[in-house]
């Protein structure tokens, strides 16, 4: 990828999701789709009632897993979701968090933005906010949220470190990460290293567990855990057909805490009414 600046980087992966919030295009690479599609989302942990809580059009398939399961998240909590798309997770932790709790949705995306905005205007949320912004520059004061969500999002920037760095950032001490994202377990050929299309699908921008948690070291995190989950191959195939993808990436979670102590929601919160 050393032949791609990184504003090319990002001006590909905003075009590409910008023709998939419009119906242009159906998925993150072509001829494939980057993550199973929507009808598979109950093979990555979400549930019939999580696709039905949702409106249409949120669910795009565009996750290779579900942050959802590893967060935790509780009633009256604050939720960051990097790489916010058309709000799938989002809203699926409004629910989570409740009405005395609130989520944030970042997308670079103007038209997933717009998407999502109208997916919560539907179901009339009011402690959703999605805001226009960069993941490694992100519109959120310093301390502000509890959890930091993302799915099949951070491999897509070209500059992992401010990423990991600004989410430190924003989390308040004792804050958490739960993240479903794609990492690298073999080097790449340079046929695919070489493609923005690789970069677009979640494929050559994915970076080694070692890296990954190199990087979250340096932000500042602690108790790191990154898991690779070897049965996330089968649908890692459809992505870019023949190419061999499933030999070389794999979905991950990725779990990491900011030093500090953190509010408890069942001490600093009052129980929630649902």
């Amino acid at each position: 990828m050393t032949q791609f600046t990184n504003d090319d980087v990002r001006a590909a992966v905003r075009a590409q999701y910008g023709q998939i919030a419009t119906g242009e295009t159906q998925g993150c690479c072509a001829p494939g789709a980057c993550g199973p599609g929507p009808a598979s989302s109950l093979a990555l942990g979400y549930s019939a009632d999580d696709l039905a809580a949702v409106p249409e059009g949120a669910n795009m398939g565009l996750g290779c897993g579900n942050p959802q399961a590893i967060a935790g998240l509780q009633r009256g909590e604050t939720v960051l979701d990097l790489g916010a798309g058309g709000g799938f997770d989002a809203f699926l932790a409004a629910r989570q968090v409740g009405p005395k709790g609130a989520v944030i949705g970042v997308d670079m995306t103007p038209e997933m933005v717009a998407k999502a905005r109208a997916g919560a205007a539907k179901l009339g949320l009011d402690n959703v906010d999605f805001r226009l912004g960069e993941i490694e520059h992100l519109p959120v004061e310093n301390g502000a949220v509890d959890v930091i969500l993302s799915n099949c999002v951070i491999n897509l920037s070209p500059d992992k470190p401010a990423v990991f760095l600004d989410a430190f950032r924003v989390l308040k001490p004792g804050g958490r990460l739960a993240i479903s994202d794609v990492v690298s377990i073999a080097p790449l050929p340079e046929a695919l290293q070489s493609q923005i299309q690789a970069f677009t699908g979640c494929v050559s921008g994915a970076a080694d567990v070692a890296t990954v948690e190199r990087m979250l070291g340096d932000a500042g995190f602690v108790d790191v855990r990154v898991s690779v989950k070897e049965e996330s191959r089968a649908f890692i195939e459809q992505w870019l057909p023949g190419s061999g993808v499933e030999a070389y990436v794999a979905s991950a979670t990725i779990e990491a805490v900011k030093p500090g102590e953190g509010c408890c929601p069942s001490t600093c919160c009052e129980a929630d009414d649902a």
